[in-house]
């Protein structure tokens, strides 16, 4: 059956571009043999919407893409820039530079099998037929996707949200600490989101801090072993099928100079998970109440899958069963990777992620390395 590409890349962020580059690598070309589609209106991935005052001092880590350095993109003095511009701007250099072609502002809507009678989504299809908005329907051999987590914000569900008088929002909405100046903010999470946005916002007014588990702080340093050791916690769950883990649950949060000038002022005075919401405030299952004008919620994110619903990729246990040198291949179907999921939701891992899956997908689809 006629296709209109080998290899679809959805997503352009750390892990698409990384998975465009090592595609180009093994000689195949970009809008002839693979595509690569992003929804956003420009590059940059999910760095382009990211709050004001994440700077690149305060970012944990932006790890080079293959091929090209960060800091040879970065002016003199740029050590305090916004994440959200000097991300973005990396990126779009580097895309010109592998002239990657990113087909921008399209819409992955759904990807089903194409079977031969011209059927889709009726068992396995010869090959896949992805429905777009901005691109039309693609068919394609292959599928790399890198839609990561910053489309599917997660809010856990709480009695009482509904009637809460007040502003509840999630880390990825927020912009400035200033907006909540004289307001008392509720911060619950406990990953490093939480407890930068914490700090942020306990220099301009009260906060209070929840979360589900007891905090694990880390007092030393954060080495390679350490990272390592926490993406192999998650790729041993996601190899058995179970939903992916968070790596700071592995790894605890790493404790610097703000922190610890938070912890000094008691913004860091961490309490248990609220037991329900209230029109004005918070209610602990002891009776204790505590008066709120905002909820932010950062619960982080789940993984972006939606469009690969009809797929069937998820397991009895809600995860999906991943195969391949780093997890990136589906074992149900090994058309398709996921990265951005699991071990490589990190950006050093989806570096590494994209090009597991380029080698592994065009080997599986008999695509010679030497493709010209």
């Amino acid at each position: 059956m006629a296709t209109d590409f080998d290899i679809l890349v959805i997503g352009a962020g750390q892990a698409g571009l990384s998975a465009g580059y090592h595609l180009r690598r093994l000689g195949l070309a970009p809008e002839r043999d693979f595509l690569i589609v992003d929804h956003a209106p420009g590059p940059g991935g999910a760095w382009q919407f990211r709050w004001p005052s994440l700077t690149l001092t305060t970012v944990n880590r932006v790890h080079d893409l293959p091929g090209m350095s960060f800091a040879e993109t970065l002016p003199p003095g740029s050590a305090s820039a916004p994440a959200a511009t000097a991300v973005p701007h990396y990126y779009e250099l580097y895309e010109k530079r592998f002239d990657l072609r990113v087909q921008r502002q399209v819409s992955v809507q759904v990807v089903c099998d194409r079977t031969a009678d011209g059927n889709s989504c009726a068992g396995r299809g010869e090959v896949l037929q992805v429905e777009t908005e901005g691109a039309g329907t693609l068919r394609v051999r292959g599928l790399i996707n890198g839609t990561g987590t910053w489309e599917h914000p997660f809010i856990p569900r709480y009695p009482g949200a509904s009637g809460f008088a007040g502003r509840q929002l999630h880390t990825r909405d927020y912009h400035t600490a200033a907006e909540f100046a004289g307001e008392h903010v509720v911060v619950v999470g406990g990953g490093i989101s939480a407890v930068q946005l914490l700090d942020e916002i306990s220099q301009v007014t009260s906060t209070t801090w929840v979360t589900r588990t007891e905090p694990r702080w880390r007092e030393t340093p954060f080495a390679e072993q350490d990272g390592r050791d926490a993406v192999a916690v998650v790729e041993d769950r996601v190899r058995r099928g179970l939903p992916p883990g968070s790596v700071v649950s592995v790894t605890g949060l790493p404790l610097d100079d703000r922190l610890r000038a938070a912890r000094e002022r008691g913004a860091l005075a961490r309490r248990p998970m609220f037991e329900r919401i209230e029109t004005d405030g918070v209610r602990w299952a002891d009776g204790t109440f505590q008066a709120a004008d905002v909820i932010v919620w950062a619960t982080g994110f789940r993984s972006a899958l939606d469009h690969l619903a009809p797929l069937r990729l998820r397991g009895p246990g809600g995860g999906i069963t991943m195969t391949g040198r780093l997890a990136t291949q589906v074992e149900v179907d090994p058309r398709v990777h996921l990265i951005g999921y699991g071990p490589s939701a990190s950006t050093i891992g989806a570096n590494r992620a994209g090009r597991a899956a380029a080698v592994e997908l065009t080997g599986y689809l008999g695509i010679s390395p030497d493709r010209r």
